[in-house]
């Protein structure tokens, strides 16, 4: 197939690229202007976009069978000021709206659009089991989700397949939230934050990335899915498995209010909000997990 992918250089899009050509796809990637000259290798090129400015090369899409979509601002980095909140909402609405109208005008059509979402889709839900058919919640962060995938509608208006992957936390040894996760564990100083009620969805990169070839692969598969290990834990429980997994100790809680301090409005949004999401439709599709337990996956992805 020819598949067009947006966010390339990410974390999820960094490991996508490689897997995809490793079975046989044509990539095309959709990338800023300025950077279209330093990539065009093998089975892996690269086309104009800038959403902001709504430009698309649509001569590269030309014959597309495919396209995953995973670019936006990064919604972890730095503090949420007005500014920042602005520039994550739009990144996703702009570029998600763009790219599902551009689809839809071509002829022939693509078959299936694999956009990113999040379990953030949810808001706070406490110890409530989260599905598929689960409301939406009502802080920032839901807003965003849903904006993201309302984005996608042209696709689907069009006929094409349109799936809207719900990542909870993607784990990986090269970066992302794990290593940020893992700092102060090294430091001698983890714990758990705030309650550690809180439960926390993840995925390891290696599933998600098996979770996006599915999704492109499977015709049967449409609409928003739960892109999490069937084990989310509480924090008290991910706290305590990190440090067993690298012999640190874990009796240095941060406190609510001093998550707050540090990062103000995504502290309760990211840090402290509680998102209990099980792979509903990914177990229903017989979809097999890698690395399903945490243990598990923590010790494979650090070498433990």
């Amino acid at each position: 197939m020819k598949i067009v992918v947006t966010g390339s250089t990410g974390l999820v899009g960094t490991a996508l690229v490689p897997a995809l050509v490793a079975r046989g796809h044509e990539v095309v990637r959709l990338v800023r202007a300025d950077a279209v000259s330093q990539d065009a290798v093998g089975n892996v090129s690269a086309a104009k976009w800038h959403p902001e400015r709504g430009e698309i090369d649509t001569a590269a899409l030309a014959g597309c069978d495919a396209a995953v979509h995973l670019a936006g601002e990064n919604i972890s980095e730095g503090r949420w000021s007005d500014e920042k909140k602005r520039r994550i909402i739009e990144s996703r609405r702009q570029g998600t709206r763009l790219l599902a109208e551009t689809l839809a005008r071509l002829t022939p059509r693509p078959r299936a659009l694999v956009s990113a979402s999040a379990t953030g889709y949810y808001g706070d839900r406490g110890d409530e089991v989260l599905t598929e058919e689960s409301a939406s919640g009502k802080n920032f962060v839901a807003e965003v989700c849903r904006e993201w995938e309302s984005a996608t509608e042209p696709a689907g208006a069009a006929g094409i397949r349109t799936v809207s992957l719900r990542f909870g936390i993607v784990l990986s040894g090269e970066g992302g939230a794990l290593s940020k996760m893992l700092t102060p564990f090294k430091l001698g100083v983890g714990g758990k934050i705030g309650s550690g009620a809180q439960y926390y969805s993840w995925i390891t990169i290696d599933d998600a990335i098996g979770v996006i070839l599915h999704a492109l692969e499977n015709e049967s598969l449409t609409g928003p899915v739960n892109t999490v290990s069937p084990q989310p834990l509480r924090n008290s429980e991910f706290t305590s498995i990190i440090g067993r997994v690298i012999s640190r100790p874990t009796i240095f809680p941060v406190p609510a209010f001093a998550a707050r301090l540090a990062f103000g409005e995504m502290a309760d949004e990211l840090l402290l909000a509680s998102a209990r999401a099980e792979p509903a439709k990914l177990q229903a599709a017989n979809f097999e997990f890698k690395h399903p337990t945490l243990e598990g996956a923590l010790r494979h992805l650090l070498g433990k």
